[in-house]
């Protein structure tokens, strides 16, 4: 007992922190995913498998879970087409304007799709925008359907969203590429496409598997987007009409379950196809040999794709925008007038003006509760021998891999009737909906400082006779402090426009967060879509200016903040 304390720093404030931790995660996260599963698997008979089986038997459930499967993998692979090439050029060329290009392409994390198929629905709806204008210039004689029904809606709203994620983890792979084996493969004979297909993309691997999986979670479990599309026929869409009625139509924990068995097999596959294999290159992370001077044509060239991509993913937010601004606008190429009645309206409307209320308490709440569980698990990780360290890492970082859209239902199952169900009031559990599911930005970025600042000085103050409160307060968290303003923007700003976990848990308008009011707004045929555009054009600015807040601290760094 005595060599077990030994091998571990278990003062008693470090073991009362720990301990609170694993009661955190325990009553948030792992009952609420045991509920799930327990009512999933057991019915009043005891075990039974009856759900599953109507799942696997029923057409209707089989063709739901394929559509979602197909979106994620169709989202997945488009995001990989578009980002390959963007990040092989702006990794391994050096342009002028290139930090330039290089925020140009965030841009589309500004817009949640929930937002921006606002837009896009004015403008590639049968009788939108880009119809009209083909029709008046006689190209085509009937209106064309851009929107597939709704598929093809979702498709291209969340590849235009979700391509910034999978160019940060390619590019930071690509840039801890080691040139000295792309030289050696070159002095035995290989060039261009063999050499990349052969060497360089299996060393980035890695980092493309961390991007997919979190763009294919993220598409998948994608709720408002086929919501705004009224596209229906998802797992997510299916699991959002369940939620009112648990206990008469127990099937929408079976469908819970199986998006987290679906999910976990992409991820046992990604891990297997990269396991075993060896990544460790001699020289990780210097490369300034392979970044070279790009030709004028070659620069031309990459201006053009970078501003092409960009300027067709700004379409959901040139909708929104002129959505916002628009006094009038049916069967007409653009809006016939123009107003910012919209944006005085949201101040004034009662729906607006108190979902904006209740979205800044309940951010505010959980980015207080993310600094303080975030820096705690961070300084536990980087200062500190504790028992289960890696376990501890594991469900800080699983919300990353874990889709709000399972923990929301598993709250409102989990907490019925109990003092925290969200029929009743849903602002304790939105508050800490918020905070698990931000929580690793906190913890990455707080984790990044710490392993930023050197120990010696805490070590220094110590022999100098602080205690080691002292020194925490007057040395570590100054140095740290940047980190954590960052993580923290990031944090309120994300919390801000949660769409999941506000769709699901807030039932009552008194309750709305501005995701939820926008969803309402868009059912009101009068004035509704064009005050729900304001809302997200006020979120984009917020989100836009906390990203690039968090990117003057992260720099390239950003893309390990969306890596599962």
């Amino acid at each position: 007992m005595t060599s077990w304390l030994k091998r571990y720093d278990l003062s008693p404030t470090t073991a009362g922190l720990l301990l609170f931790l694993w009661i955190f995660f325990i009553a948030f996260m792992l009952y609420p995913l045991g509920f799930v599963f327990s009512h999933a698997f057991f019915t009043a008979e005891g075990f039974s498998l009856v759900y599953f089986k109507l799942m696997m038997t029923s057409p209707n459930y089989t063709a739901i879970l394929a559509n979602s499967i197909n979106l994620g993998l169709t989202v997945t692979l488009f995001t990989t087409l578009l980002s390959l090439p963007l990040a092989f050029l702006l990794v391994r060329y050096d342009f002028p304007g290139k930090a330039l290009l290089n925020g140009l392409i965030l841009i589309p994390l500004v817009l949640p799709p929930f937002v921006g198929a606002i837009g896009m629905r004015q403008l590639l709806a049968r009788f939108g925008s880009v119809n009209l204008l083909l029709l008046q210039m006689g190209v085509i004689d009937q209106p064309l359907d851009w929107l597939g029904g709704g598929f093809a809606g979702v498709v291209v709203l969340e590849v235009l969203h979700l391509y910034p994620i999978m160019y940060l983890n390619l590019a930071a792979a690509l840039a801890n590429v080691d040139p000295s084996l792309e030289e050696a493969a070159r002095n035995m004979g290989a060039n261009g496409f063999k050499l990349f297909r052969t060497v360089t993309f299996p060393l980035i691997l890695p980092g493309y598997f961390a991007g997919a999986i979190i763009v294919f979670i993220w598409a998948f479990t994608d709720l408002g987007t086929p919501l705004v599309f009224e596209y229906r026929e998802l797992v997510a869409v299916q699991i959002f009409n369940m939620v009112t009625d648990l206990h008469q139509n127990p099937m929408g924990y079976a469908l819970v379950v199986a998006v987290i068995v679906i999910t976990l097999v992409f991820f046992y596959v990604s891990k297997r196809l990269i396991g075993g294999k060896g990544y460790a290159m001699l020289g990780r992370g210097h490369v300034g040999s392979v970044v070279r001077p790009a030709s004028a044509p070659l620069t031309l060239l990459i201006y053009a794709i970078v501003l092409g991509i960009s300027a067709i993913a700004l379409i959901p937010h040139l909708g929104v925008l002129l959505t916002s601004l628009t006094a009038r606008w049916f069967l007409t190429v653009l809006p016939a007038e123009y107003t910012f009645k919209f944006y005085q309206e949201i101040f004034v409307h009662d729906l607006t003006l108190l979902s904006i209320k209740n979205s800044l308490f309940l951010s505010s709440l959980s980015t207080v509760i993310d600094v303080v569980l975030g820096v705690a698990i961070a300084y536990l990780l980087t200062r500190k021998r504790v028992p289960g360290r890696d376990l501890l890492d594991t469900l800080a970082m699983l919300p990353l891999a874990l889709p709000g859209l399972v923990m929301a239902f598993g709250y409102v199952a989990a907490f019925s009737a109990t003092s925290l169900d969200a029929r009743i009031n849903p602002f304790p559990l939105l508050v800490i909906a918020y905070a698990v599911r931000r929580l690793p930005y906190m913890v990455r970025a707080a984790y990044a400082g710490f392993q930023q600042t050197s120990i010696a000085l805490e070590e220094a103050a110590m022999n100098l006779g602080a205690s080691p409160m002292k020194t925490l307060y007057q040395i570590t968290f100054p140095l740290v402090f940047a980190n954590l303003v960052a993580g923290a923007v990031l944090c309120f700003s994300f919390a801000m426009l949660e769409v999941s976990d506000s769709l699901i848990l807030a039932l009552k308008e008194q309750h709305y967060p501005i995701t939820k009011a926008i969803y309402a707004l868009l059912k009101r045929i009068a004035d509704g879509p064009y005050i729900a555009s304001a809302m997200g054009m006020l979120g984009l600015i917020l989100l836009a200016a906390s990203l690039f807040f968090a990117s003057r601290f992260f720099g390239r760094r950003m893309g390990e903040l969306f890596r599962a």
